[in-house]
Parts: C-alpha cells; structure tokens; sequence
C-alpha cells in the first residue's frame, strides 16, 4: 500500500513537472506511545524536543539517541529554544504552566503556573527576552520575562491563538485559528497593534516568517497556504497544500516554505521574489505527520508521527473516534535535500 501511494505521488509530481529534491532519508524510533504536537531544534547544541504525551523526549542530532526525556510536562505542545539564555520553555497544557528547564542538563530550573488555560504554543522572542504561551481556552497569550521566569502580562487576542513568529525586532505574529486572522504583537508595549483577515485561508494553524521579504506563511484549515505581507496584512499569494496541515517551516537560505500535512506528505513552496511563490515539489511522508521542525544547521526536517490501528465506529458519547496507535511505533521522519 505504501509503495502504490509513493508511486502515484511520483507521478503526479512529474505530471506538473515538479523534481524529486527532497526523501526521508531515516527515522529516528523514540520510545512511548502517546499522542504529539509540536518539535524544536537547538541550533546550537544540535538537539531535537519533542513534545510527547506527558513527557518531552530530547534526541542527540549527532547520534539520533534519545539522550534525556523530562517529565511531568501533562498535556505538552510547544517547546521554546533561549540559547543565550540556556534554558527551554515548555507548556504544559493539561498543568496550565510552563516549565522551564536548563538547556544543556535538562534538569528543572522552575514550573511557572499561569492564568491562562490550556498553553499550547510557545514562542521566545530574544528581542525583548520574553517568552509568550499561546492559551486557547482562554484566547489569551500570556507574556514571561524569560530572564527572571515571572508572568508580566496577559494580553487578551479575541479568539483561539495557534502558532507564533517573531521578526527578531519587536513584532511578534500569531495565528487566530477561530477567527481567520493574524494579530501582530509590539514586544515592547506587550499589546495587539494590528489584527488582519487571511480570507480565503480557514482555519490557519502554522506560521513561518521570511525577515528578509517580510512574508509570512500561514498554512490553513481549508488547504491553502496564504502568504501576508507583514508590513500592512496584505495577502499576496494564495496556493494549494495537503490536507491536515498543523505546521509550516521557511528555510531562508534555500527561500522554500514547506507545510507539513496531516494526510501524509509536504508542500513545497518556492519564494521566487516577495511577489511571486509556487508550488514545486510534494514530498511523500506519512499518515499522521502533520507538525515539522527544521535544521537551520543541516537543512533537514522533522516530522513526528506513529502507525495507526483501525478507527473505531462513531457513537453518541464519541462521535468522532480517534484511532489507536500501533505500540511501539512512534518516530520522527528526517528530510533530507539532495542538494
């Protein structure tokens, strides 16, 4: 089954002309069999976080050996990466908190119990050394001091906030997924100064940022990828992704944005200039691998995902059933460019 729908994949890829540039070229086999969101790479040290279930898995890059595993993280999504100030921020959604841990030994420096409920993603901005939790029960976004680890601010964003960015000076944009908008954040004022439509996009959950055109990248619901001008909210290009989107990564060297997509492959998508974007390649994943992470060293990417039992059948009390995973089959797949 896996090699008919490789192959069907590779032809429609030459049928619009697009080239094979990119194939899993391993897999990294990490241990439990709980659910997952998002993943991060330390550029620096050269280490995967991997949200997990209740725990978050830290993968040696060098080595792709789990190296450490930090618990009581209930209900993890989002890790952020403070190399200048050696510490990791994770929410813990389930806690209602963030945990912070040291980013080299991995052992806890604090957990930080926050108003906001359920935390999902977290971003750190390095500009104003503030960390800001997403919350999306109670559509707020609460801000840290990433130094000192205290809860400075609530900043209330009308609607369910989903994945965030930062232009490095002083803007912060997040997704609204309830609302098919993108608020822009003054890091310094800590208040919403812009919020803009992304229609046709529904939905929007993952977000990528070029700092050099000033393009974001907003991969939505309704399979389309709404590329905005940061400047004033203007949509510049609209093009067509996968299905179960959650998650979307820009390489600026090689100016390619790739949405990762719930149904089991990648949307590549070229920035000729600011104005001009196109789809050039669809990379053949797996079911299920929907959230990415990308190596700014090695250009790789990470896609978490496991093998899927059968969906059970719809009732009252659950109409729509999740299917089990497979024991023992959760992994995070590597892309890798052949050039």
């Amino acid at each position: 089954m896996k090699k008919t729908v490789l192959i069907i994949a590779l032809a429609f890829n030459c049928a619009l002309g697009f080239s094979q540039n990119h194939y899993i070229s391993r897999k990294i086999n990490v241990s439990g069999d709980d659910g997952w969101d998002y993943l991060a790479v330390d550029n620096v040290n050269q280490h995967l976080f991997i949200s997990h279930g209740n725990v978050v898995n830290v993968v040696d890059l060098k080595t792709d050996k789990t190296i450490a595993t930090i618990p009581d993280t209930k209900g993890v999504h989002g890790i952020a990466i403070a190399n200048d100030l050696n510490k990791a921020f994770i929410t813990d959604g389930k806690d209602n908190a963030v945990t912070i841990v040291n980013l080299t030994t991995f052992a806890l420096i604090e957990k930080v119990a926050i108003e906001g409920q359920k935390p999902d993603a977290v971003l750190y901005d390095q500009f104003s050394h503030k960390v800001f939790t997403y919350n999306a029960k109670t559509s707020d976004a609460t801000v840290l001091d990433a130094t000192t680890n205290k809860v400075v601010k609530t900043i209330p964003l009308g609607g369910k906030p989903e994945f965030s960015v930062t232009n490095g000076k002083g803007l912060i944009y997040v997704n609204i997924e309830d609302k098919n908008q993108i608020k822009t954040i003054d890091a310094t004022k800590l208040e919403v100064i812009n919020t803009w439509s992304i229609a046709p996009g529904d939905e929007p959950s993952g977000l990528a940022l070029d700092v050099e055109t000033n393009r974001l990248f907003a991969v939505c619901g309704n399979n389309l990828m709404i590329i905005v001008d940061a400047s004033n909210g203007k949509v510049v290009s609209t093009l067509p992704i996968g299905d179960g989107c959650d998650g979307v990564a820009f390489d600026a060297d090689k100016k390619l944005a790739f949405s990762s997509n719930g149904i089991g492959n990648i949307t590549v998508v070229n920035e000729e200039n600011a104005n001009a974007f196109k789809v050039v390649e669809t990379i053949t994943t797996q079911k299920g691998a929907r959230t990415i992470a990308l190596n700014k060293t090695t250009h790789e990417l990470y896609l978490p995902t496991a093998e899927f039992g059968e969906k059970p059948k719809p009732t009252a009390e659950n109409p729509k059933p999740r299917a089990s995973l497979k024991p023992n089959s959760f992994q995070v797949l590597v892309v890798t460019s052949k050039n």
